[in-house]
């Protein structure tokens, strides 16, 4: 297992490095000036000047991106003086004349706008995407789950015929379509009865204690919405699956030797079942957490979407960049734990 976690590891590199070559070489052909962004509408040549240097723009294309690869790579060779020490930080391996080799967190360098490191901004904003998607993914997965295994225990039934109809409308219906109506609907027509509204954060200041209160209320409208497609799609898939594992010759063995229904669909069937579904919950785990940016922009939620649209308005390059990194490197981490966590479920899989 560990060759194989190794060997995945190196190719996620790989794919980050493609991502990082292609999202490089994308916004460098955009329209925008970073030196002026950077020095304000008031500067002079001179200090616009200085920041171009400085940000490597007077270099040709190609020592550029070789740049950019250096700072995101969590080995580096940076300048060893007191200002590459300051901006780079980490752990010097092997100095190297006026340079060494340094072991770091990956530099993601600095937003245009507000010159604070990309890094620092997208943890700040992290965990609010982070908890959305959770508990989207929560709501898909408990009410998929239970929604297909009633209607695969009462197969062309009516509640069966009335999961399969709303399951393909779930999945029709873009997320930002359903997130509007759902605003919409329950944050401001209904809003005095569901005491919900159509803005909040998932953590409240008082204004006179200062104190922050946590308010799970807020996360209820924005979860469900970023949780419907996912729901409908894990409900027809553990309908299916749950389908064929009951026509399977066990299932008929353990009923025989008068095994409860109950007890059959619990603890041989389900199990059996739920293998597909857990590759597909851990896969939209990380599509979650990228999907959620028009949903956090719609209730104003703070998260990586709503830092990343407003760097995409503000042509805060290192931002958007740093954010579609960020969301990559997620994607490599989660398919790498989904692939171990499908060979533990399902002795049969074996990890080659």
């Amino acid at each position: 297992m560990l060759a194989f976690i190794l060997r995945r590891l190196a190719q996620g590199v790989l794919v980050l490095v493609g991502v990082a070559c292609t999202v490089f070489l994308l916004f460098n052909v955009l329209p925008g000036d970073p030196a002026a962004l950077l020095a304000g509408q008031r500067s002079d040549l001179a200090t616009k000047a200085a920041i171009t240097a400085d940000l490597g723009l007077d270099q040709p294309l190609p020592a550029r991106l070789v740049g950019y690869l250096n700072d995101i790579s969590p080995l580096g060779l940076h300048p060893a003086d007191s200002a590459g020490r300051a901006r780079y930080g980490g752990f010097a391996l092997l100095p190297l004349g006026t340079k060494a080799l340094v072991l770091k967190t990956p530099y993601l360098r600095r937003s245009f706008q507000s010159n604070k490191d990309v890094l620092r901004i997208l943890l700040d904003y992290f965990p609010g995407t982070m908890w959305l998607a959770l508990a989207a993914m929560l709501i898909a997965s408990v009410g998929g789950v239970a929604f297909g295994v009633v209607a695969a225990l009462r197969p062309q039934s009516w509640l069966d015929r009335v999961l399969v109809s709303t399951s393909v409308l779930g999945i029709s219906v873009p997320s930002f379509v359903a997130a509007i109506l759902i605003a919409v609907t329950f944050g401001f027509y209904w809003s005095h009865w569901t005491g919900l509204s159509l803005t909040g954060q998932l953590y409240e200041t008082d204004p006179f204690t200062g104190e922050r209160h946590l308010v799970l209320r807020n996360l209820l409208l924005p979860a469900v919405a970023l949780g419907i497609r996912p729901l409908a799609i894990i409900t027809q898939l553990t309908r299916s699956s749950m389908l064929d594992v009951l026509s399977q010759d066990y299932i008929r063995t353990a009923r025989a030797k008068g095994l409860s229904r109950t007890a059959t669909v619990l603890h041989h069937a389900l199990r059996n079942a739920l293998n597909p579904v857990v590759t597909a919950v851990s896969g939209w785990l990380a599509s979650l957490m990228a999907g959620a940016f028009f949903i956090e922009y719609i209730f104003n939620w703070k998260g990586l979407g709503t830092v990343t649209l407003r760097a995409v308005e503000n042509l805060d390059f290192p931002v958007v960049m740093g954010s579609t990194l960020f969301v990559a490197a997620l994607f490599v981490l989660i398919n790498i734990v989904v692939d171990v966590l499908y060979a533990v479920l399902d002795p049969r899989v074996k990890l080659s």
